[in-house]
């Protein structure tokens, strides 16, 4: 992708009302050299924290990115309109802060700013830790992000990149190619030192939202009608987490949740192994056209996640749990496990494994992992079965 150019101080130019839209320190602060520019939002915060004005609306033309050593703080009501395609993107580097302070009554939004609303409108957004990812086995190694170019990864488990709070992020994401995606939220090496709760992905043209390694904890997640998977996780991320909600939506989208430990190492380490307690997965229909909606999975497990799942609500898939590769198998009942499934309606099949491929085979030997789960006929899910949980009111869309 092009870099956006760095915005220095100097080089926006400010009407007198825009002047009053942010301000450059609180009481919390020290001052920043970053001037905002609400009509031209973009640049690059190298220092000191900036705050942003609810009753101004930003339009978000291009690649916002806080440095390390800088903050950027949205309070409760703030709207930013992304306008400039997938080249606008909010970007933490390693070392900065963003802190979104929404309400359950007043969210943070972080849309398009098109007339015409659809996916992909713009990129979103992405934070880069310092928490331990395993593309170099061990932990021990870091990475450049694949959008935004930035460091990622490192040896602090508690990294903390901000507190982030009742935010909706609406229509962004893009597929580039299988190796380079823009998602609503990408977490990269993002730290347990952060808090990350009640945040909504809607309708992007990506995954909802994507673990790259990390130790990040959450709760209270929404991703709704993104066009590949609701939830994505790889380079062992080892976060805990409740109540998460994921439903296929406006025609397109593959799986709940697709899960690797890592693509060119199955067996790297740390190993993905994140818990999540309270959960529901809503697809499109078990008998779904196949060629819209792909593999129609609740679960895809492969190339070595660990995972514990408990309370867990499905409804509506073709495949419930689809386990591959003989690393991700043999977890089956230990490390790997969902306890207390409700399936709800309409799923064809339960679960699916398949073994690792040995050449020349292109696909490994079905494998019966059908131990993976047990049910539960009073599971609840992320709280109310497939229907909105009470938690989601006010806040969020889609349901």
């Amino acid at each position: 992708m092009k870099k956006s150019i760095v915005k220095l101080f100097g080089i926006f130019v400010l009407s007198a009302s825009l002047l009053t839209s942010c301000s450059s320190s609180d009481d919390n602060g020290p001052s920043s050299s970053f001037v905002v520019d609400a009509n031209n939002f973009k640049g690059t915060i190298n220092d000191g924290e900036v705050v942003l004005n609810a009753a101004t609306i930003y339009k978000l033309t291009g690649k916002l990115q806080i440095n390390n050593g800088a903050t950027l703080t949205i309070p409760a009501g703030t709207v930013i309109q992304g306008i400039g395609g997938t080249a606008a993107y909010i970007a933490v580097a390693q070392g900065g802060k963003i802190n979104v302070n929404g309400t359950a009554t007043n969210p943070v939004v972080m849309t398009s700013g098109l007339a015409t609303k659809n996916a992909g409108d713009w990129g979103g957004l992405v934070i880069c830790g310092k928490a331990p990812i395993n593309r170099v086995t061990g932990g021990l190694g870091t990475a450049q992000s694949e959008v935004a170019d930035l460091s990622y990864g490192g040896t602090t488990a508690n990294d903390n990149s901000g507190v982030i709070r009742y935010l909706r992020i609406e229509y962004a994401g893009a597929a580039f190619n299988s190796e380079k995606e823009f998602n609503g939220v990408s977490l990269f090496g993002v730290g347990s030192g952060t808090t990350f709760e009640y945040v909504q992905a809607f309708h992007g043209a990506d995954d909802g939202f994507e673990f790259f390694g990390g130790t990040v904890n959450t709760s209270n997640l929404i991703a709704i009608g993104n066009e590949d998977d609701q939830f994505d996780w790889t380079e062992g991320w080892n976060g805990t987490n409740t109540n998460w909600y994921g439903k296929i939506a406006f025609g397109k989208g593959n799986r709940g949740i697709e899960a690797d430990n890592f693509e060119l190492g199955y067996s790297n380490t740390p190993v993905s192994n994140p818990t999540i307690t309270n959960l529901t997965l809503v697809g499109p229909g078990g008998i779904a056209d196949a060629t819209i909606y792909l593999e129609n999975n609740a679960f895809k497990l492969r190339r070595g996640t660990k995972g514990m799942f408990s309370n867990v609500v499905l409804s509506s898939w073709k495949q419930g749990f689809n386990v591959e590769h003989d690393e991700t198998i043999s977890f089956i009942g230990t490390a790997l496990k969902a306890t207390n499934v409700n399936f709800i309606a309409d799923v064809t099949t339960k679960s699916k494994g398949t073994t690792t491929a040995v050449a020349p085979a292109t696909t490994g030997v079905t494998a019966d992992v059908s131990s993976i789960f047990s049910e539960s006929a009073t599971a609840t899910g992320a709280g109310n079965g497939v229907s909105a949980p009470t938690w989601s009111t006010g806040w969020s869309v889609g349901f």
